[in-house]
């Protein structure tokens, strides 16, 4: 009898804008935009705030500024960013070994035979969700 294979897909919203927003309050609830503000600069994460207005990333710094007049630019921490990327997937190890990361942000995890967790792929996924929010702040 073949194993069906369960695989669970997991991606954080908006993770540089939702760090800076995290980190800094004055923030939250605005529109943001990490990346350069300058002439030729170029949005590498928006917030769901500007993301309403338009503003995605590979955006141009001009057309984000034109789309969103009250656009707030962050510079890229992208020490923290990875910093808080281990903290994720240290919480993915304790479930399986075979995790497939496509970025800081988001990866594949296979959980047919989950180290621990729930037998159902859906339930695994929902209580690596849940921890990720307490342990980080953030939402996958």
């Amino acid at each position: 009898m073949e194993t069906i294979r369960k695989i669970i897909h997991i991606d954080m919203d908006a993770f540089y804008a939702s760090v800076e927003q995290r980190d800094n309050p004055v923030l939250r609830g605005k529109p943001v935009a990490v990346g350069g503000s300058g002439e030729r600069g170029v949005v590498a994460a928006a917030s769901y705030e500007a993301r309403k207005f338009g503003v995605r990333s590979a955006t141009s710094s001009k057309v984000a500024k034109r789309k969103c007049p009250n656009l707030i630019f962050v510079r890229p921490r992208f020490d923290e960013y990875k910093k808080v990327s281990n903290q994720i997937r240290d919480i993915f190890l304790e479930y399986t070994d075979l995790v497939e990361p496509l970025s800081l942000d988001e990866a594949y995890l296979d959980v047919t035979f989950a180290k621990k967790g729930k037998p159902s792929a859906t339930l695994i996924a929902r209580e690596i969700k849940n921890r990720i929010t307490e342990e980080t702040k953030l939402i996958a």
